[in-house]
């Protein structure tokens, strides 16, 4: 049985910084966060918006582009690490929202719960959804998977210029016009670890932004080692001498908190798949310098970090491999596309990947590329820590949704604030009613609270036609 992605919306808040306003602001070169991080305009949520009305938006979107009705939706699972309560469950909101416009009840049918496992929550939703049509327990009804966050970092944080927000919708089926989950290898990697993590009561994550990087590569690459053995085992891919996996994967979509993090976790797997392969000793003299290997290869995260010497040299080492033309010609053919997106948005937690397969589809098609048959690789990562690795094929009816993807256009005309503007936004300086932007055919938030204790924290929701 074939099942994936039939179709996807994306909502992006209309609010954004400019990173040129934003890097004078904090003393910070603009090529820095142009070239350094990648990134151009940082999205962010107005004062009467938050996480839940985002993916009740871009829910709305694909109902309204697929004709969808609600008798037509068998699960809506949401995922984000923005969550709004510790009990009631984000898709809970979403369906409230959601029934303004079908009817109360329309949807008291679609089960579904709130997943979190950070920035990786998203790929285990449509797992799970997945296999749950495989098991044909969906009685002919498809599976909505959203994944929505707003990513927010303290002012004047090393994070804070890797900031974002958004949601994807994404329909699951079987027989997807778009995309088809390659079976029995979809692979996992998980970790207790305090890389990134958000405490209660806080608004803003602790991050170990060394540590944090480095962790995303490293499970990513567990994890990919396991694919690459189910892959194989199955008889998914066949190598044959002198090959790598990565040479049987048309396209990549990875975890993006920012665009330059896709490009160095691309370097760092082609590293690990083609450095005991023929093609490396060309590599290594076009590069003019030996892969160093830390002191103690086998050690810890921390004593790899804490090994100065080699630190300074896989950076040099990884800069020049990046300047290779084997490199080059990979990351050109099969990831530059997917993060086009990313350096106009910014950081979205789970939907970043999601943002990126958008982004792929668009601009790879414009590009003129042939994108049918084509075999797309997901390296996902959630800190805490998992990674999940699996592949899609793109499927023959995918020209009929990909042709009308148009990035700016579907996120529609946007504000810029000045810093003074955004730093009020940030600190919550603004109450609901004081928002830059009414909002137009969307949810909105326009109540949280109430006169009495048992309505401490209750949210409202309007939709603004």
């Amino acid at each position: 049985m074939q099942v994936g992605i039939d179709d996807l919306a994306i909502y992006v808040p209309k609010l954004y910084i400019d990173y040129k306003d934003f890097a004078q602001a904090r003393g910070i070169n603009p090529q820095k966060l142009e070239y350094g991080i990648g990134i151009k305009k940082m999205a962010l949520v107005d004062t009467n918006q938050d996480s839940a009305c985002m993916a009740a938006n871009a829910c709305l979107k694909l109902m309204q582009k697929n004709d969808l009705q609600p008798q037509n939706i068998g699960r809506m699972y949401v995922a984000t690490e923005s969550a709004l309560d510790e009990s009631k469950a984000m898709n809970s909101f979403v369906i409230g929202m959601l029934e303004e416009v079908y009817g109360e009840g329309s949807f008291e049918h679609a089960g579904g719960i709130e997943c979190k496992f950070a920035c990786v929550s998203g790929s285990y939703a449509l797992y799970d959804n997945t296999n749950w049509i495989r098991a044909e327990e969906n009685n002919n009804k498809a599976a909505v998977v959203i994944v929505s966050d707003i990513a927010k970092y303290d002012i004047g944080s090393a994070g804070e210029y890797t900031q974002g927000a958004g949601a994807v919708a994404m329909l699951i089926t079987e027989n997807p016009r778009l995309l088809a989950f390659d079976s029995k290898i979809a692979s996992t990697i998980i970790k207790n670890e305090y890389d990134f993590y958000r405490p209660f009561g806080k608004e803003t994550p602790l991050v170990n932004g060394n540590y944090s990087n480095l962790l995303y590569l490293i499970q990513v690459k567990k994890a990919f080692d396991s694919y690459k053995e189910k892959a194989i085992r199955t008889g998914l891919i066949r190598l044959r001498n002198g090959e790598s996996i990565t040479d049987h994967i048309d396209l990549f979509s990875v975890h993006l908190p920012y665009r330059k993090m896709g490009e160095k976790a691309l370097a760092y797997l082609l590293r690990h798949e083609w450095r005991h392969l023929p093609r490396w000793q060309h590599i290594i003299k076009e590069i003019g310098m030996i892969e160093p290997v830390p002191k103690d290869p086998r050690g810890t995260i921390e004593s790899i970090l804490a090994d100065k010497e080699f630190m300074e040299s896989d950076e040099k080492f990884r800069r020049a491999f990046m300047q290779t033309s084997s490199y080059n010609e990979v990351f050109e053919q099969k990831m530059a596309s997917s993060l086009e997106a990313s350096s106009l948005i910014g950081n979205l937690y789970t939907a970043s990947m999601y943002m990126g397969l958008r982004s792929l589809l668009e601009f790879e098609y414009k590009k003129g590329v042939e994108l049918e048959s084509k075999r797309i690789g997901f390296g996902s990562y959630g800190s805490g820590s998992s990674a999940m690795v699996f592949s899609g094929v793109i499927q023959p009816e995918y020209r009929g949704l990909v042709k009308n993807m148009n990035l700016e256009e579907e996120i529609g005309m946007r504000t810029k604030l000045s810093i003074e503007e955004y730093e009020e936004v940030h600190k919550n300086e603004r109450n609901l009613n004081d928002c830059h932007l009414r909002g137009h055919k969307e949810f909105v938030l326009v109540k949280i609270g109430g006169s009495t204790a048992d309505k401490a924290g209750f949210r409202e929701y309007n939709y603004l036609n």
